[in-house]
């Protein structure tokens, strides 16, 4: 069913700290800045540039619920938290964009004591001696259940029981409430307070905050139009970032091509009287044409650097049914 003509886009991102912080900084960035409508301790904000676009402010968790059920078309959260909570995960909701930003590992840790556990292959068979040994099976505390039973069984681990973390789970094997943990991660301090230590291969997930659109949502032509616009503006400023524009006289531009030759077929791109070139090439490029004698040559940083396609847009675009 197609929602009422002029219907905003919805955008959910989180409602506060670390991450409420990065993810408005992020969007500022690429020049869609957040300002708030109801004052500093509301629920709802704009983007000036998108009018069509209602941001609202949830918690993480309840951004993946959101998107889940369709209540919002776009949502920030962490990786970790779509994954946990939406079992499906690629049938309801699809990835649009990393941010760089929110970064957490999820991981298996256990005491530093156990010596010889290294592995998940070592953490099988420990668990498998401890239940013969005692008669229970090992404890393993997290608030990630369903990831934690998706990776053990991945490993062949079955002698385990999951006792669900409502506190510090880091905590749980100094308190006595489990003997291993699996948990959020980011510099590690906290496990080594504990005198806990991740498991070679038990890195469950590489996580971050991800822009990721619902497929439950009530998609139109106009909502995809406004996509469109959001991330052409979003990835191009991501191209910028890593580009260097070059531009010498005009009538040394035969000489400088023929000295540049190799950067272009390295996969920098001509431009009039100049050469758009990956920021690790700037120095060769500058030595190539010192060796060429062919100066002065301006390089200049762009904002913005625009495809005419969104791929990312596209293929949401295709997973949709619109107008229907």
């Amino acid at each position: 069913m197609s929602a009422p003509q002029n219907s905003p886009l919805i955008l959910a991102i989180p409602s506060k700290g670390r991450l409420k912080e990065q993810v408005e900084a992020w969007l500022a960035d690429a020049g869609l800045p957040v300002s708030a409508t109801t004052g500093g301790r509301g629920y709802t904000a704009r983007i000036a540039a998108l009018p069509r676009v209602e941001v609202r402010l949830l918690s993480a968790s309840d951004i993946a619920g959101a998107l889940e059920s369709g209540e919002v078309h776009l949502g920030v959260t962490g990786e970790d938290l779509l994954r946990e909570r939406i079992a499906d995960l690629e049938s309801r909701v699809m990835l649009l964009r990393a941010l760089g930003v929110g970064r957490a590992d999820l991981i298996v840790a256990v005491p530093k004591s156990w010596l010889d556990v290294e592995t998940m292959a070592d953490l099988e068979e420990v668990a498998h001696m401890h239940l013969v040994r005692t008669g229970r099976r090992l404890r393993v505390a997290t608030k990630y259940i369903g990831q934690t039973r998706t990776f053990f069984a991945g490993h062949g681990i079955a002698d385990y029981r999951i006792v669900e973390s409502g506190g510090a789970t880091e905590g749980a094997p100094a308190s006595g409430a489990a003997e291993i943990i699996v948990d959020i991660t980011t510099t590690g301090a906290t496990l080594a307070a504990n005198h806990l230590k991740i498991l070679s291969d038990g890195v469950i997930l590489k996580s971050q905050a991800q822009l990721a659109a619902s497929l439950a949502a009530d998609w139109d032509d106009e909502r995809l139009a406004v996509i469109r616009q959001m991330l052409g503006l979003v990835e191009a400023r991501a191209r910028a970032k890593g580009s260097v524009m070059l531009v010498w006289p005009a009538e040394r531009d035969e000489a400088a091509r023929t000295a540049l030759a190799e950067l272009v077929a390295r996969g920098a791109r001509p431009r009039a009287n100049g050469l758009l070139l990956a920021e690790g090439e700037l120095l060769a490029a500058q030595s190539l044409l010192a060796g060429a004698g062919i100066g002065p040559v301006a390089a200049t940083r762009p904002e913005h650097l625009f495809e005419p396609v969104s791929a990312a847009a596209e293929s949401l675009a295709s997973r949709l049914t619109v107008g229907n």
